[in-house]
Formats: structure tokens, sequence, C-alpha cells
């Protein structure tokens, strides 16, 4: 008999419930608050399809608000579900870290859900780079944040010291890993779809790249393409 071991990493990704009027509300405009809450929705399914590219690593969406369980469970049965818990951002990410960490989980990475191209090579890069001597693995994002931090030990303070949503997040992580003498390594930049100037570049990118990219966003943008 043959058995399926246990993955020895976690990858989650930080998803929210798509409500219009609180979901990218920076894309609107030139979106309607219902059009943003689409778009999001078609960034989410492009990036658990990529995450379902990353061999031996649990998928898990850690999701708010804790009563849209049964909407991340239909959109992904193949997922793990966890629900966000905490008081702020830095605190959320920590304890959904942790909590895999707790669970006997060699390595865990966790993402945003705002980069629908984000490479799958990316992702699958980080927990190659952890199985070394890394202690921690950031993806830079373009606009002075993060995209992923790969963990493989509770780090709490790199998280919940750091004010997050601001252009200097991943510069003051990487000033705590120094004074705390951890091995960092960084990942390719990437960029977050957040306004109306990403969201240009992210059509320029699609444009450019094949269909097979980003399906469910591209297939979204093509249908608004007139007021974008």
């Amino acid at each position: 008999m043959t058995w399926n071991a246990k993955p020895s990493s976690a990858l989650l990704v930080m998803a929210k419930y798509p409500t219009p009027g609180r979901t990218k509300t920076r894309l609107t405009p030139p979106l309607s608050p219902e059009q943003a809450a689409r778009l999001y929705e078609c960034f989410l399914l492009d990036t658990l399809d990529t995450m379902r590219q990353v061999p031996q690593a649990q998928p898990v969406i850690a999701y708010l608000p804790a009563e849209s369980e049964a909407y991340f469970t239909e959109l992904a049965p193949d997922f793990e579900l966890l629900a966000q818990h905490g008081p702020d951002l830095g605190a959320r990410l920590d304890n959904a870290i942790t909590h895999y960490l707790n669970l006997g989980y060699e390595r865990v990475a966790i993402m945003n859900s705002d980069g629908p191209t984000l490479p799958a090579s990316y992702l699958t890069n980080a927990f190659e780079r952890l199985r070394g001597d890394t202690d921690v693995v950031l993806g830079p994002a373009a606009d002075g944040g993060y995209y992923l931090i790969g963990l493989k030990r509770p780090t709490p303070h790199l998280l919940r010291e750091v004010q997050m949503s601001t252009p200097q997040v991943l510069a003051d992580t990487m000033t705590l890993t120094a004074k705390e003498g951890l091995h960092v390594e960084l990942l390719p930049t990437w960029y977050d779809v957040d306004d109306g100037q990403s969201l240009a570049r992210l059509v320029d990118e699609l444009a450019a790249t094949l269909v097979t990219v980003a399906p469910h966003t591209r297939a979204f943008l093509e249908e608004f393409s007139s007021i974008l």
C-alpha cells in the first residue's frame, strides 16, 4: 500500500471576500465598485492556479472575514482554509505563518493575491532557498513592500514590529533581519495591482504574454477594455 507523504512546506495566500465598495477601492475609477470586486476575484482565481503549480507544498487560503468560509470552500475545494485573526495585518500574517509552522511544516511562505501574473517559478524558488541556510525569503514588491515572506521558524517581530502598507515595509523588514543576524534572500521584484497605474501595467503585460497567463484576469480585462 502506498501512502501520500505530507508535504514539508506550506504555501498560504492572504485573501478577502470580494465585496463591492470594500475591495480594490483604489481601482475605482476607472472601474465601478462591482467591477473592482469582480476583478479581484479574477486575481484570486489566477493566484490559486499559480499556487497549484508549486510542487510539494500544501496550498492554503488564509481568508477574511470568518463568515466567508463557504465562499472559499466552493472557490478552491482542493485548498486548506484558515481564517485570519489578529488586530492588524502584521499580526494576521504572523498568526497564519506560526500556525502552520506549529503544525510541523518545515517551511512556510505566505503571499498576497494582488499579482495575478506572478510566475510560479518565483514561488518554487522561495522554498528552494529555504531548504538551505536561508532563514527568511522575501519577494520585493515594486511599491516598497513585499509580495511574499517565507520562514522556517516563528519570527513574530518581523511581522508585528513593522508598519505594514507603507513604502518602507521591505526596508524596515530588512533592518530587523540584520539586527537579528538572520540570513535573508530576495526573490525577483514583482508588482501589485492596486491602482490605475499598476492596472495599466497589467494590461500592457498581458498584451505581450501568452494567452495562458492569468486567463481569468485576462478575460475580465478584455471585457472591459473600452474603459481602461
